[in-house]
Formats: C-alpha cells, sequence, structure tokens
C-alpha cells in the first residue's frame, strides 16, 4: 500500500531574507519556536508541519506588528519566489495563475488549495495533510495575502476580494480591511477567501509561455513523484474534510473532484483494504478532533462544518469514536469552551 504525502516543508531561503529585512532576528524565532539554532543557514532545511506551525507561531509571538503575515508578503520580492510559486506570475490570466498555484503548492507544503466556483465568488480554502492542530492566524494571512499579490502584481491592476473570512476573533486593528478592502468576517467557521469572478480573467502582461514551457514539465513532473507516494484514501479523506459542510458527499462527487471515474476510485479504495464509508467516518473523526482543538469554534458549530444535521447526532457519533463526549474530550485536553450553546438529547 502506497503511503501518505511526507510531512516534510520546505522553508526557502527567501523567507529568512524578508525576515530579516522586516527586524525579525532568524536566531530568535527559531529559539522561541524551539527549532535548531542554525536552520535558516541550511538553503535545503526542511520541517514537519508542527514544526512549520510553530515557527509561524514563533513569528507572531516576536513581532511588534497586528498582522506581521500580510507585512512579510509585502516585503518579499516576487523573483525570489520557488519555482513552485513564481511560476503563478507567467500565467496567461489571474485565474492561470491561481490554478498554477494551487497545483504546485504541494511541492513545498504537505497543504492543499482547494479553489470552487460558489454564488458569492469564487472560494478559495486550505487544507493540511499532518496538522493536529488549527493553522496559525499568521500562516492564513500569508496564504490569503499571497494569492491576492498575484493578482495585483501580475495583473498590474488593483484587485480586492469580494469578502474574507478569519476564525480568529475580530482584533479591532482594522489593518486586514485596509489591505484586501473587502468586508472582512471575523469569527466565521471556516477561514476563507472569496474572489470576484470577473477579476480572475484580467490577464497577466507578464504572461511568459516559453519560461513557462520550461518550468511547467519539472514541476509536473515532481509533483507526479510525489502524487505517487500518496495513498488514495488520504485524497479522498482530503477531498471529503472540504465538502463535509455542504453536505454528504458521495463518492461520485469525490471521484469527480479527483478526476478519475467512479470505478476507478472504487476500485483503487478497496486495492488499500478499505471502504468509501470508513474513509468518510474517518475524515470526519479527524476534522471533528482538529475542529474541536479550536476552544473559539461551539461544539454545535463543528456539528455543522462535519455535515450532522443536528448536534445530537455528532455527540452520538464522537461519543461512539473517542467514548467521551466533545466537551469532555476538550476538558481532557485543557480546553476552555467544553460546553455547547445547548446539551445535546440523547436518543437511542
Amino acid at each position: 500500500m502506497s503511503t501518505m504525502p511526507a510531512d516534510r516543508c520546505k522553508i526557502p531561503a527567501a523567507f529568512w531574507r524578508v525576515i530579516e529585512r522586516l527586524g525579525y532576528p532568524p536566531a530568535a524565532i527559531l529559539r522561541q519556536a524551539r527549532l535548531p539554532a542554525t536552520l535558516h543557514l541550511n538553503e535545503q532545511a526542511v520541517v514537519t508541519t508542527e514544526q512549520y506551525f510553530a515557527l509561524w507561531n514563533a513569528v507572531e509571538q516576536l513581532a511588534n506588528d497586528p498582522a506581521p503575515g500580510i507585512r512579510l508578503v509585502l516585503g518579499a520580492d516576487t523573483a525570489a519566489y520557488p519555482p513552485a510559486s513564481l511560476a503563478a506570475f507567467y500565467a496567461r490570466d489571474y485565474r492561470d495563475g491561481l490554478m498554477r498555484l494551487a497545483r504546485f503548492k504541494r511541492l513545498c507544503t504537505p497543504e492543499q488549495l482547494h479553489i470552487a466556483e460558489a454564488k458569492q465568488g469564487v472560494v478559495v480554502t486550505s487544507a493540511w495533510f499532518h496538522a493536529t492542530r488549527p493553522e496559525p492566524a499568521i500562516a492564513t494571512d500569508v496564504t490569503f495575502a499571497s494569492l491576492v499579490e498575484l493578482g495585483r502584481r501580475g495583473t498590474g491592476q488593483p484587485v480586492y476580494p469580494r469578502k474574507v473570512d478569519l476564525i480568529r476573533p475580530d482584533p479591532g486593528d482594522g489593518v486586514h480591511a485596509d489591505y484586501f478592502r473587502c468586508a472582512i468576517r471575523f469569527g466565521a467557521p471556516r477561514n476563507a477567501l472569496v474572489l470576484d469572478p470577473t477579476d480572475l480573467d484580467r490577464p497577466f502582461p507578464g504572461h511568459n509561455p516559453e519560461l513557462l514551457a520550461i518550468l511547467t514539465p519539472a514541476l509536473a513532473a515532481a509533483l507526479q513523484e510525489l502524487q505517487t507516494h500518496s495513498s488514495v484514501g488520504a485524497q479522498v479523506k482530503m477531498v471529503l474534510k472540504r465538502s463535509l459542510a455542504s453536505g454528504r458527499p458521495e463518492l461520485a462527487d469525490v471521484a469527480r473532484d479527483l478526476g478519475m471515474s467512479e470505478r476507478t476510485l472504487q476500485r483503487r479504495i478497496t486495492e488499500e483494504q478499505t471502504t468509501f464509508r470508513e474513509l468518510l467516518v474517518e475524515a470526519r473523526r479527524e476534522l471533528g478532533r482538529q475542529l474541536l482543538a479550536d476552544p473559539s469554534t461551539d461544539i454545535d458549530e463543528v456539528a455543522c462544518l462535519l455535515g450532522y444535521q443536528d448536534a445530537s447526532s455528532f455527540y452520538r457519533a464522537f461519543r461512539d469514536w473517542e467514548g467521551v463526549t466533545p466537551g469532555e474530550w476538550r476538558e481532557r485536553k485543557g480546553l476552555p469552551g467544553a460546553a455547547s450553546k445547548s446539551p445535546p438529547i440523547w436518543t437511542h
């Protein structure tokens, strides 16, 4: 059986250059994150998702800035981006650039960008294969600001999202509204960037098909090698986790998202000695634990995000998984906010 994508996050040298230029000493950040003191000197350095999150948390804790992630993106030199990101700036238009960035992002981190057309616009969300806790707020800012900067720098025109949803509470400083120039909804159930579809059709004056003809095959080959080591079960669960809130996804929906036929997906799931139903349960359990680890998320809200029609169904399922209620699980983890808005009614 193949294995899940390796838990390896690359830290490009450009990251440390921006960090130093903005006045954040790498040694102090690494010490705060409890990472090797010379990590920034190794251009081939890789860390786990847990260490990667710790690094971002350290930057946030040491920075005397209400939104250091946005400042980091603004201070980054496009030419110094790694090839997986640089290729997006030579795309045909904003839409093409976003798709290239989403496609090749996993070459840098075990993360998946999901871009979907919806009534409110083009919704961009992010999911991590190996995360055991919520993504740091600064990392979310870096991702969303990078996508907006792709549009602004690529088109050479002002690009403003329609809306930004952020899980964190409102810091009250107005920095995000000033940068994104759109409505910011704090305390949202998920982090999401909503773009205007008309902006995605804006051309990139710097479009370079000759350079893309060189970069794309090399990036595609590297991605193919990475995907051969990814189990289909892991890919299915990733699709399920981002689709649960909109209802219970069917096998056909997941197959379409993964770019294969329903019969092929069913065969590959069987080859890994599991079932679609088992993967759905695992996805709900893993995502449930991840959401509950954030004490700001109400338990009833977690039930909704997992696709349950009522909180009681979620409570029963969670007790089957963990042997305790969601609130008791939070208490054992030392997390606040153990109670939901109203106690569930247990039925049998």
